[in-house]
C-alpha cells in the first residue's frame, strides 16, 4: 500500500482589498481567505485552510502576502497555479506557488514585513488615485515629518497605535526603519514605508493619523513624543483610512523549496 505524502503549499499573493472585508473569513462579506480557500479545495478535493503570515483589514491591499497550507494532492504546481488564477477573480492574483519544507510557516517564521501608506497632498482630490492613497488637501510640512518618524525607530510600547478596545498581552513592537519619499511619476503622492518585526492591528494606520496631524502642525515633535510615551489610545489622532495601506514585503530566512512556478523571477 503506498503511503500518503503530504506537502507544504507556499502561495505568495496580491490582492486589491477595495471589495473585501480583509484577509481573514468573516460571517459575511467576501474575504481573501474566504474565496482562496474556496477555490483550492475544489481544484484538490479537500478541504484547505490557509495559513497566513499577516491578516489584512478591510480595505488593506496587499503586493506580497504569504499563506500555506497543507495537501495530500499530487497535483503538479502549475496545474494549481493555473486552475486557481483562472478561477479567482481579477483583483487577486496568486503571483507564485511553491513547494517547501514542511516546517515552514508563514506566520512564525516571518523575519520582517514592509507596509506602505500612500498620501495624496493636493488640494485638489485626484478621482483616479482615490481607492488607493489619503487625499489630504492641507499644506504638509514634509521635513517635521520625517524628523517625527525617527520618534518611532527601535523597540517601544506602541499602546497608544493599537486598534482602540482590542486586549492583546504585549503592545511592545520593535520598528527597523522608515521613511517618507515623493513618489516618482505621480503627482503630489507620498509615500511612508515602514518595516518591522510585526505590527498590530491599525497599528501603521495610527502611526500616519499621527504623522498628518504633525504635518499639519496641529500636534508637535514634542507632543508627538509624550504621546509615543504615554502608552494611552485615547490620546493619539483618529486611525488614517485604510485604502492607502500597501503590505510590499515580508522577509523570511532561507527555506528548503522542492519546487516552484513560474520559474523566472515575478517582480510586481
Amino acid at each position: 500500500m503506498n503511503e500518503v505524502k503530504v506537502r507544504n503549499i507556499r502561495l505568495f499573493i496580491a490582492y486589491d482589498g477595495t471589495n473585501y472585508l480583509g484577509w481573514q473569513i468573516q460571517p459575511k462579506g467576501p474575504t481573501i481567505q474566504g474565496i482562496l480557500e474556496s477555490i483550492l479545495t475544489k481544484i484538490l478535493g479537500h478541504k484547505v485552510r490557509l495559513k497566513v503570515a499577516g491578516r489584512t483589514d478591510t480595505g488593506v491591499h496587499a503586493l506580497y502576502q504569504v499563506a500555506h497550507f497543507l495537501t495530500t494532492s499530487d497535483k503538479p504546481l502549475e496545474v494549481i497555479f493555473k486552475a486557481l488564477n483562472a478561477m479567482v477573480a481579477s483583483d487577486i492574483s496568486v503571483w507564485k506557488i511553491e513547494e517547501v519544507d514542511f516546517k515552514f510557516h508563514s506566520q512564525r517564521d516571518a523575519l520582517k514585513k514592509t507596509y506602505v501608506y500612500y498620501i495624496y497632498n493636493y488640494p485638489i482630490r485626484n478621482p483616479l488615485v482615490r481607492l488607493y492613497s489619503y487625499w489630504v488637501p492641507e499644506k504638509l510640512d514634509i521635513k517635521i515629518m520625517k524628523a517625527c518618524l525617527s520618534l518611532f525607530i527601535g523597540e517601544k510600547d506602541f499602546a497608544s497605535f493599537r486598534k482602540s478596545g482590542t486586549d492583546i498581552k504585549s503592545t511592545v513592537r520593535t520598528i527597523y526603519s522608515a521613511s517618507l519619499k515623493r513618489v516618482t511619476g505621480i503627482k503630489h503622492m507620498l509615500a511612508l514605508e515602514i518595516t518591522g518585526k510585526g505590527f498590530m492591528r491599525y497599528m501603521v494606520r495610527n502611526i500616519v493619523g499621527l504623522l498628518i496631524e504633525v504635518g499639519k502642525g496641529k500636534i508637535s515633535l514634542e507632543e508627538a513624543q509624550k504621546i509615543i510615551e504615554a502608552r494611552d489610545r485615547r490620546l493619539a489622532p483618529p486611525p488614517a483610512p485604510s485604502q492607502g495601506l500597501v503590505l510590499k514585503k515580508i522577509e523570511y530566512p532561507e527555506v528548503k523549496v522542492i519546487d516552484s512556478y513560474p520559474k523566472f523571477k515575478v517582480e510586481l
